[in-house]
C-alpha cells in the first residue's frame, strides 16, 4: 500500500517539468508537443517548456471512463531533468473527491492510493515518486486501473493498457 504514495521532493521537480504538465493535461487531441515514438499504447512527447534550458520528454496515455466518454484521465511518466527521480503524474478531471485521492491496481492488485498536489483550469494532478517496485509492476502488468472518486463511495475506474510501457520507459531520455 505504501508504493503509491505521494513523494515530498516530486513536488519540487514540479516546476522544472510544468510544460509537459499543462501539455498533457490538455485533451489528447489537444496536446501540445511533438510526439518523438509510439510504443503500442504508449507515446513519448517532448516539448521545451518556458525558461527550460533543455527539451522535456515524457511517456504519455490518455483514457476515457468506459462508461462515461467525456470523462477523461492523462498518466505522465517521466525522469526528472536532474535524473535521479521517476514521476508519475496523473491528471483527473475536475469534480473529483479530492480527499479519497487517486487509487491504483495493477491488473488485480490493489497497489494504493497517491495524494493530489494541484488543481489546474483542466483538471487535477496527482503525483507519485515511482519506486523500483512501482516500475517492475507497471512492466510486467497487463493493466493499470486508476480510481478517482466523486463520492467516498463511488469509485469510476479508469483501465488502460501497459502494452508498450516498458519500452517506452527504457526509450525515455
Amino acid at each position: 500500500m505504501g508504493i503509491f504514495k505521494h513523494g515530498s521532493h516530486a513536488v519540487a521537480a514540479a516546476s522544472v517539468v510544468a510544460g509537459l504538465m499543462l501539455m498533457a493535461a490538455a485533451a489528447p487531441a489537444a496536446a501540445q508537443g511533438a510526439v518523438k515514438s509510439v510504443h503500442r499504447d504508449w507515446q513519448i512527447r517532448c516539448d521545451t517548456p518556458p525558461g527550460a534550458k533543455a527539451e522535456q520528454c515524457a511517456l504519455i496515455q490518455s483514457v476515457t471512463a468506459e462508461d462515461r466518454a467525456n470523462v477523461g484521465l492523462t498518466v505522465i511518466v517521466l525522469k526528472t531533468a536532474d535524473a535521479k527521480s521517476r514521476l508519475m503524474r496523473v491528471v483527473a478531471p475536475l469534480g473529483v473527491l479530492l480527499p479519497s485521492g487517486l487509487g491504483l491496481k495493477i491488473d488485480t492488485t490493489d497497489i494504493g492510493r497517491a495524494g493530489f498536489v494541484r488543481c489546474l483550469p483542466n483538471g487535477c494532478i496527482a503525483e507519485v515518486v515511482m519506486d523500483d517496485d512501482l516500475l517492475k509492476k507497471l512492466r510486467g502488468g497487463k493493466t493499470a486501473t486508476f480510481i478517482i472518486f466523486q463520492t467516498p463511495e463511488e469509485g469510476i475506474g479508469f483501465p488502460m493498457s501497459l502494452a508498450g510501457f516498458g519500452e517506452g520507459y527504457d526509450k525515455l531520455p
